[in-house]
Parts: C-alpha cells; sequence; structure tokens
C-alpha cells in the first residue's frame, strides 16, 4: 500500500503487516519503514510512481482551480473534478503527440 509521509506511524504499519500488506509509504527521518521493505526495487518503483500521482493533484490545484472549490455537493464537485482530469488528459495527449512528431 502507497502513502505520503503522513502515514508513517507505528501504528497503522503495524497494522498493514498484520495484514500481510507491504507498506510502501514515503519515509520520514525517523521512520519506522525499515530495510525490510526499502531494499526492494518494488519500493523504489512505488515511490516513483506515487510522485507521479501527486504532480497531477498539483496541477489539479495550481492550474484547474480545484485547491478552493466554487461548487458545493458531490455532484457538483465531482464533475468538476471530472472536467479538470479530462482538460489534464488532453494537454497530456497534445504533449505526448507534439513528442512522436
Amino acid at each position: 500500500m502507497g502513502a505520503d509521509k503522513g502515514y508513517d506511524s507505528k501504528e497503522f504499519v503495524q497494522e498493514l503487516r498484520d495484514h500481510q500488506v507491504t507498506p510502501h509509504i514515503a519515509r520520514k527521518e525517523t521512520s519506522i519503514i525499515d530495510e525490510r521493505t526499502t531494499r526492494h526495487p518494488g519500493y523504489v518503483i512505488s515511490q516513483q510512481k506515487r510522485k507521479r500521482i501527486e504532480e497531477i493533484f498539483g496541477w489539479l490545484k495550481s492550474v484547474a482551480g480545484l485547491r478552493k472549490t466554487r461548487h458545493r455537493g458531490l455532484a457538483r464537485v465531482g464533475w468538476m473534478f471530472s472536467f479538470a482530469l479530462a482538460a489534464y488528459n488532453l494537454i497530456r495527449m497534445r504533449n505526448l503527440a507534439a513528442l512522436a512528431a
């Protein structure tokens, strides 16, 4: 399971291990995550993928205006979120097409 530094606590990590789930959690300076997890190449890959996901949410907050929504209610905010992600995908497709050409 991947998560950010906020989930790097002894209780949470122990609960994951009790359920036989590997904690791919970003490490604090005094982290409970030890070499049992971080020595595997899957941990590094998981952290790289997590960074890419965080970049999308950063774009949504800064460019698409989702830091503070103008709408209330699950349906309207959900629509706004879907619309912003569609715009992100269109921009990404444009950039990928320019790289391929």
